[in-house]
């Protein structure tokens, strides 16, 4: 798999090399970006996190970089904003007091503060591979096959660090990504996950390489039970498909096997949160008893 990654590496080096010889070119004929488009480029790269619990989370985890803290002038400094803001004051972050009015144009329900950061740090599948050989673990990776609901995908966040889990893998297009929404969605636990964007089917392949069984969930496979439950144990990637369509075929047939819930009622099927939450909490328990 590390000769796969040197490859891709050595490609992008050359597109990169392409890239460099294109704007030296566009140097000599006078066409270089002016210094006003270089800034909005920077910054279109910051993002505004609301609400308490999700900028917490952000300002503990250390991954991004936080450029300022709005403050609405009424709110009375008390609970988790009172946690947020000595965080804010350890790390010597810019605090601007805002009318709430003003807040509200960003996000309705800011909970009366608002963090300016860098863009959402994604990490790659070696970072998420040797995140389970520190916690010295069988990898435990979630992927995410089209996932479209930022409600959705926040749960699934939120499940995934609970459980565990070392990793998230998203597509690279035709899905949510962690945006503001996300970090809300999943309280903050978005900013002490590993997500990955990579192209399924060669994630896939490349967690086989490394041992792990790939199980996908979906309505048509078997049912979860005492003789497939063993499938959740050891090293296990599971796949999670989107709202309406569910795993995409050749996601599909990548698959070691594919497994459904166990359902009672009358409804035929559960949303993809749920859904991937049950089995993640059901592999968990899994792992658990074969340690």
């Amino acid at each position: 798999m590390r000769r796969k990654f040197c490859e891709i590496e050595q490609g992008c080096r050359e597109t990169a090399l392409f890239f460099m010889t294109l704007l030296d070119e566009r140097f000599h004929c006078g066409l270089l970006f002016s210094a006003q488009s270089l800034r909005y480029n920077h910054a279109i790269m910051k993002e505004f996190i609301y609400s308490r619990n999700a900028i917490y989370e952000t300002l503990r985890a250390q991954r991004r970089e936080v450029f300022k803290i709005e403050l609405a002038d009424n709110v009375q400094i008390k609970g988790k904003l009172a946690d947020v803001m000595a965080l804010v004051a350890q790390r010597k972050i810019q605090v601007v007091k805002a009318k709430r009015p003003q807040l509200d144009k960003i996000h309705e329900h800011n909970q009366g503060v608002i963090a300016e950061t860098s863009a959402y740090p994604y990490a790659d599948l070696l970072d998420i591979l040797e995140n389970a050989r520190k916690r010295n673990e069988p990898p435990f990776v979630l992927l995410l096959d089209a996932l479209n609901d930022p409600q959705n995908f926040g749960a699934l966040i939120r499940t995934a660090e609970a459980t565990g889990a070392h990793g998230i893998i998203i597509p690279l297009a035709h899905t949510v990504e962690v945006t503001p929404a996300v970090v809300n969605a999943s309280s903050g636990a978005s900013e002490h996950m590993l997500i990955a964007r990579m192209n399924l089917a060669q994630a896939i392949d490349a967690l086989k390489e490394e041992n792990i069984w790939v199980v996908g969930l979906d309505q048509d496979g078997e049912t979860i039970g005492t003789k497939t439950q063993r499938h959740l144990t050891g090293a296990t990637a599971l796949v999670v498909g989107s709202e309406g369509e569910g795993i995409r075929q050749l996601t599909r047939k990548k698959c070691d096997i594919v497994l459904k819930l166990p359902m009672r009622g009358q409804v035929e099927s559960l949303n993809a949160a749920v859904a991937g939450s049950v089995a993640l909490y059901l592999a968990y328990l899994a792992r658990q008893e074969t340690r």
